[in-house]
């Protein structure tokens, strides 16, 4: 039965093309990781017609745009093994970086049982776990990367990721969609004391 594998002197030898420079692993994660993008963005598109703010229609369409890019540079890139077209972008958000603390009583948190309930505070909250999960998926998917490429192009995307998600959560807790608990001021100048500077090891070299 052939081998279904390249063998290690012909990849030492450097007769592997590019297209097939990936591990086992990796090839398995990246699947995971564009489908769930193709998960996240057809997310995206379900609720659009359902949102009522149009600040959060702004936040949607922003992010869509982008995660469709990022989506097509990175099965550009698995698929050859090269430089997709362009560099991954950066994700800039357009709100500030304000976050209020505290906590409002207000009615327990619920599973819905009519579709009739869902309102921005939901959607926002499907798009924002996109996200978690997306950033989750690239990280693991990164660190099993062999393809150098690939790596760097889903090191570079956890970050947009993480960047996404941060300006939805600031748009729940501005709505009071997400609150934000603090420690007492002894308890949180108690925790951010609690750790010093390590002295410099003496056999180590500047």
């Amino acid at each position: 039965m052939e081998n279904q594998f390249m063998n290690e002197s012909q990849a030492m030898q450097g007769n592997m093309p590019l297209s097939m420079n990936h591990g086992a692993h990796e090839v398995l994660d990246v699947h995971e990781v564009l489908s769930a993008s193709i998960g996240a963005m057809n997310t995206f598109i379900f609720f659009r017609p359902h949102v009522q703010d149009q600040e959060l229609l702004n936040i949607l369409d922003r992010q869509y745009a982008f995660m469709l890019d990022e989506y097509n540079i990175t099965a550009e890139c698995f698929k050859t093994g090269q430089d997709p077209s362009h560099p991954t972008r950066s994700y800039k958000m357009q709100m500030g970086n304000d976050t209020k603390y505290g906590l409002t009583p207000g009615q327990p948190k619920k599973p819905m049982t009519s579709a009739n309930e869902i309102n921005d505070g939901i959607i926002s909250g499907f798009l924002l776990n996109c996200h978690k999960m997306g950033a989750t998926g690239k990280t693991t998917a990164a660190l099993e990367s062999t393809n150098p490429v690939v790596r760097r192009v889903l090191q570079d995307s956890i970050q947009n990721c993480i960047e996404m998600a941060y300006e939805l959560s600031l748009y729940q807790n501005k709505n009071g969609y997400y609150q934000v608990p603090q420690l007492s001021s002894q308890d949180m100048q108690t925790m951010l004391n609690m750790y010093g500077q390590a002295d410099k090891a003496k056999d180590m070299p500047n």
